[in-house]
């Protein structure tokens, strides 16, 4: 997938590379020939303009993306500009912004953005709750539901998967293997020593988390 990448602060240099560390091709893009300096050398292309221009835009061959992120800080203008340009205008199948207010994003959305970050209040999000939670949430799903991983509880062990939601209503997706989650088969016998992720609502993850591991 190509994805373009506009705005190079913390936020947009940080995504930026890591999409070209997973393999994707970046087009990295700023009006700071610094900023498109500091990246070059990670990214497919990295070029300098001012990206609220309609012909700048096509001069980089933006409509041959796929995604679009509008990583633009705090000039809430430029960033609606170029989201409307990016979907309106070039047709880009997906148009990511950041936003770093609520009003910000609610108009984000009516110019067409499909999908708005706001990166501060996430982080927040995920602090709180990894403060809060009785348990590792990988991922807070919504505000009930997440995914988590911990050592199998031993009144599973010797027992099919399918023992975990019968006694504690909650999924499991896999086993966690160093930096990486093998899929099991729905008939795979829990081992002692197993690192599960399970799926579920908070407080039935709540529930498995206490029981003896």
């Amino acid at each position: 997938m190509k994805f373009c990448v506009i705005g190079l602060g913390r936020f947009g240099y940080q995504v930026a590379i890591t999409l070209a560390d997973n393999g994707m091709e970046v087009l990295a893009v700023d009006s700071s020939e610094t900023l498109v300096n500091t990246i070059r050398d990670k990214v497919a292309q990295a070029i300098c303009i001012d990206a609220a221009s309609e012909d700048a835009l096509r001069s980089i061959g933006i409509e041959s993306m796929d995604v679009v992120i509008v990583a633009i800080g705090s000039d809430f203008t430029q960033s609606i500009l170029v989201t409307a340009l990016a979907k309106q205008h070039f047709g880009i199948p997906r148009v990511i912004t950041r936003s770093i207010e609520a009003i910000h994003k609610e108009i984000l959305m009516l110019v067409g953005a499909d999908q708005v970050i706001l990166p501060e209040q996430e982080i927040g999000t995920r602090l709180a709750d990894m403060l809060s939670l009785p348990f590792n949430a990988l991922l807070r799903m919504t505000p009930t539901f997440s995914l988590t991983y911990r050592k199998a509880p031993l009144s599973c062990v010797g027992r099919p998967i399918s023992c975990l939601h019968e006694n504690y209503n909650v999924v499991c997706i896999g086993k966690k293997q160093k930096e990486s989650i093998e899929a099991l088969s729905s008939d795979y016998v829990i081992a002692a020593q197993d690192v599960l992720v399970y799926a579920g609502n908070n407080s039935d993850l709540e529930r498995l988390v206490r029981e003896k591991s």
